[in-house]
């Protein structure tokens, strides 16, 4: 497996593994996938015989990122590694995708003390929630995003 920065070749396929992950991650445009190649601390591909695997966005604080769930840990955490959204190709699943690309960006930011993320919880996704307790991640707090439509948890995992 081989992890680089996300490229212009990259941003089709990433835009396309996005929309098949949605509703677990929100859809984005490639407007928005450039401000975060430009604006992210953590903008990855991981691939596999040259195929894309998967690809995780991170942000830190002070970012002018309006995510509300993003808001929410700087509302409340002076210093985090922030996952806004990671996704992984079927055909790659359970080949250590994710924890990977998890590893690669806590690697990354040496003095976070945390990483954090959310995972849906209306509509639920509990394989994800399973997954991030397998990992070591905690749930903290919880929101309703959307006019109310979705609720996330919103997880925490401490630097090891």
């Amino acid at each position: 497996m081989r992890i680089t920065e996300i490229e212009r070749r990259d941003f089709d396929a990433v835009l396309t593994l996005n929309d098949e992950s949605i509703p677990h991650v929100n859809r984005i445009g490639i407007e928005d996938l450039q401000w975060f190649c430009a604006n992210g601390a953590f903008v990855r591909v991981a691939s596999i015989d040259g195929r894309l695997a998967g690809f995780l966005i991170g942000l830190r604080p002070g970012t002018n990122y309006a995510s509300v769930n993003y808001q929410w840990f700087c509302d409340n955490y002076d210093d985090f590694a922030y996952v806004d959204r990671v996704a992984v190709s079927k055909w790659a699943r359970r080949r250590g995708v994710a924890e990977s690309l998890y590893a690669a960006f806590m690697s990354s930011q040496p003095d976070a003390p945390v990483m954090t993320c959310e995972v849906n919880i209306r509509p639920p996704n509990e394989a994800s929630m399973l997954y991030h307790k397998r990992l070591g991640f905690r749930q903290i707090g919880s929101q309703e995003t959307g006019g109310g439509e979705k609720e996330v948890a919103l997880l925490e995992k401490p630097r090891d």
